[in-house]
């Protein structure tokens, strides 16, 4: 598990290998990650839209932006988490993801990023 803070909101992110699919006459090597955010601030705060950059060791960076995350844009009072998981296909056992959440500032209606830190997708049976 890998965790940073960014202006008082604490991002944890554990990964699991989930195993390979074929798609298109190709290989896929699935990828879920759990995703904690956790209102460590004294403000309540809203994610409005993610920013992902999601690295494949056989392919270009991929970007991905969207609204909220899993279809919600979860508001948290100071104290509390929200915890989502989703997931990739990397066409390689290897690869990592990072980004940031855009969230606000309930009491100063500010606009801020918080980063999500790296995070490696492998497959166990790949390593030495």
């Amino acid at each position: 598990m890998v965790s940073q803070i960014t202006r008082g909101i604490k991002i944890s992110v554990s990964t699991s290998f989930e195993g390979t699919y074929f798609k298109n006459y190709r290989i896929q090597f699935a990828f879920s990650y759990e995703i904690t955010i956790e209102n460590q601030s004294k403000d309540s705060v809203q994610l409005n839209s993610r920013h992902w950059e999601i690295y494949d060791s056989l392919n270009d960076l991929e970007i991905v932006d969207g609204e909220g995350v899993i279809g919600k844009k979860p508001v948290l009072k100071p104290g509390e988490k929200h915890t989502y998981s989703s997931g990739c296909l990397l066409s390689s056992p290897f690869g990592a993801m990072r980004g940031h959440f855009s969230m606000v500032n309930f009491t100063t209606t500010r606009a801020f990023k918080v980063i999500v830190p790296t995070f490696r997708l492998s497959a166990p049976f790949a390593l030495n």
